[in-house]
């Protein structure tokens, strides 16, 4: 109760959330998680400067901070991670 969560992620939008993030689970490589993908993606941005990950259990404080050695994604995957761009247009029920 009380987290925007609980409000946003209704069958409408957790369905369509779901069917994007299983489209990414084939492309992920061998010995990483979804959530090091993302944000090894993020930080291949230019623009991009720092994250700020969820870290509600230490084991996903220690996960996440192990992106910034500078590691990047290939270039291959990269680009096709960019194919799968999704911009969500907020409904009157959603936020």
């Amino acid at each position: 109760e009380g987290d925007w969560r609980g409000t946003y992620f209704v069958p409408e939008n957790l369905i369509s959330s779901v069917e994007h993030a299983d489209a990414l689970r084939p492309l992920i490589p061998e010995g990483m998680t979804m959530a090091e993908m993302a944000l090894r993606f993020i930080l291949m941005n230019d623009n991009v400067g720092t994250t700020i990950p969820g870290m509600r259990k230490q084991r996903n404080v220690l996960a996440n901070t192990t992106t910034s050695d500078g590691k990047l994604l290939s270039n291959e995957l990269y680009e096709e991670l960019k194919k799968h761009r999704w911009d969500r247009v907020p409904t009157s029920w959603s936020q």
